[in-house]
């Protein structure tokens, strides 16, 4: 049985995703600009999005809820994309492991403020502390997993550790390269980045 009034022939509780989806989309604006904000006012963002404060309020508590939820927006996008990427891709070594990195790399270059976001937003702001070290035990997780699937390794100590130098050692080359510091075309990164996670997945055989 449909609950909530219908206005247009939308429910009210559609309209309210609908409300918040503009407001990550704005706060993921303003924390993902060249010269993105440190930290995020709802004033800022109310503005941006087109949206009154009461919209804010009914979706989050304040300022640093909508930051976390733009964090894990960006870490859900990414992270369903480079899954659905490994699974159609090719199955050997090179084919998995190029096709993460290269839809990773495509997704900060498409959309910059993704990578500003996952790496450099999430180190300044002090309350993104615990998601940036819950996503990269999460990323490290997918590593582990493939590492299972792929080689058959067995789960220990020594291969999660593995995992977290790849995620690691990935976010900070990606990091030099999204603000300039890496001067690489596109798909020099991609390789570059391949040939070296494969170098470091010997320690996970």
């Amino acid at each position: 049985m449909a609950t909530g009034r219908l206005y247009g022939g939308r429910a009210g509780e559609e309209r309210q995703a609908d409300r918040r989806a503009q407001l990550i989309e704005a706060g993921l604006d303003l924390l993902g600009a060249p010269d993105g904000e440190p930290t995020l006012s709802v004033r800022g963002v109310c503005k941006r999005s087109g949206l009154a404060s009461r919209y804010f309020y009914e979706s989050f508590a304040d300022r640093d809820a909508l930051t976390g939820a733009v964090y894990d927006h960006v870490v859900q996008q990414i992270a369903q994309s480079t899954l659905a990427a490994v699974a159609a891709a090719p199955r050997d070594e090179r084919g998995i492991v190029h096709a993460a990195v290269a839809n990773i790399v495509r997704e900060i270059a498409e959309d910059p403020r993704l990578g500003r976001v996952l790496f450099s937003v999430s180190q300044a702001d002090p309350q993104l502390a615990r998601r940036r070290l819950e996503s990269a035990r999460m990323f490290a997780g997918l590593v582990t997993m493939q590492a299972e699937d792929f080689y058959q390794a067995k789960l220990s100590p020594a291969l999660d550790l593995a995992a977290h130098f790849v995620v690691g050692g990935l976010a900070q080359a990606l990091t030099s390269w999204l603000d300039g510091t890496v001067p690489l075309e596109e798909d020099e990164v991609v390789e570059a980045c391949t040939d070296l996670l494969l170098t470091a997945s010997t320690t996970m055989r």
